[in-house]
């Protein structure tokens, strides 16, 4: 069954559906979604220098940035880095390159919902079983043991994010772009949601009028005007700093404000790739093309106050990447 076949069953069983339920299928669904069949995100547009795909450059802004909580953590050893939505390895791979001081401390573990992309993390860096990096659960008492000191730096991969607390960093880096997020349309009469169903074999867009519903941040955007809602980005941002006994959460991607990527308008802040490119229409060729929005920085910021959600280009200049450059050039 294709992800395609999946949908038009839920849809002939259940009516429309919203755009975050066919968006996950598309990406996520078990052997035929995209990210399961083995497709990776695609080129982004944007700062050359943004790219963790380029070269060293952003591995080395990320190892500078993870010295400096370590140390800000009182060089807590064990330091836990986790990278959720870590893909094939290339940002593990890029921060290990990079030998940063804190790397006796240093326990990463990547986080990948797709199987076939965890497949690949052996590439990327040597791994070691999760309980020896995280330590040994106490199946009496579900309890964590502490691993052993100075052993780092140590990398295991997993499907979900660790459980327990720990000291260090959780790092998101275009992780909350691909997240399943619902689209809603302010109308004359105040805002509907945008879901998915079909005619005939095709699936198209279905409005559905949502009751009581407000975008605080967006009161005054025109009518016709469309927002991505990433209730699944929220969601992650609130589950990452319970990951946290102490530490940051970090989080950057492509984003606007609210009222930005109201005024841009869909076709601008929602995009497909596929094969290395532009894909067609998200409704289209499902399961065959990645799904991605800008994330609007707005409603996440207030979300879950004290993480750093930013563009990719604000944070790398923000932590040096200039100065980096401008070392390389000496």
């Amino acid at each position: 069954m294709s992800a395609a076949e999946v949908l038009r069953s839920r849809i002939a069983a259940h009516g429309p559906i919203p755009f975050s339920q066919f968006m996950d299928v598309a990406l996520y669904e078990p052997k035929v979604g995209f990210y399961e069949r083995g497709g990776r995100a695609g080129t982004r547009k944007g700062d050359f220098l943004t790219s963790v795909e380029v070269g060293p450059l952003f591995g080395a802004v990320i190892a500078r940035y993870l010295d400096s909580e370590w140390e800000r953590l009182g060089s807590s050893d064990p330091f836990v880095v986790v990278e959720v939505g870590a893909g094939v390895g290339t940002l593990a791979r890029a921060v290990r390159l990079a030998e940063p001081q804190c790397a006796p401390a240093l326990r990463y573990v990547l986080v990948e919902r797709s199987a076939a992309q965890r497949a690949l993390h052996t590439r990327a860096v040597p791994l070691e079983p999760a309980d020896s990096v995280l330590g040994v659960v106490n199946l009496d008492n579900d309890e964590l043991a502490e691993p052993e000191a100075g052993q780092g730096p140590l990398w295991c991969s997993l499907g979900e994010m660790p459980g327990g607390e720990y000291d260090g960093v959780v790092l998101a880096n275009e992780l909350l772009d691909n997240l399943a997020f619902d689209i809603v349309q302010r109308t004359h009469t105040g805002w509907s949601s945008v879901g998915v169903g079909m005619q005939g074999d095709q699936f198209v867009e279905v409005l559905v009028p949502l009751d009581d519903f407000d975008v605080s941040t967006s009161r005054n955007v025109a009518v016709g005007s469309r927002l991505p809602i990433q209730h699944g980005a929220a969601r992650w941002l609130k589950d990452a700093a319970r990951t946290l006994r102490s530490g940051s959460v970090v989080a950057f991607d492509y984003g606007d404000s609210a009222d930005e990527l109201a005024a841009r308008g869909m076709d601008s802040w929602l995009r497909t790739y596929k094969s290395g490119g532009n894909g067609v229409g998200p409704l289209d060729v499902v399961g065959d093309q990645d799904i991605t929005a800008d994330i609007d920085l707005t409603s996440l910021a207030s979300s879950m106050p004290g993480a750093e959600i930013t563009t990719q280009n604000d944070w790398l200049r923000r932590h040096g990447i200039e100065q980096l450059v401008e070392e390389g050039r000496v």
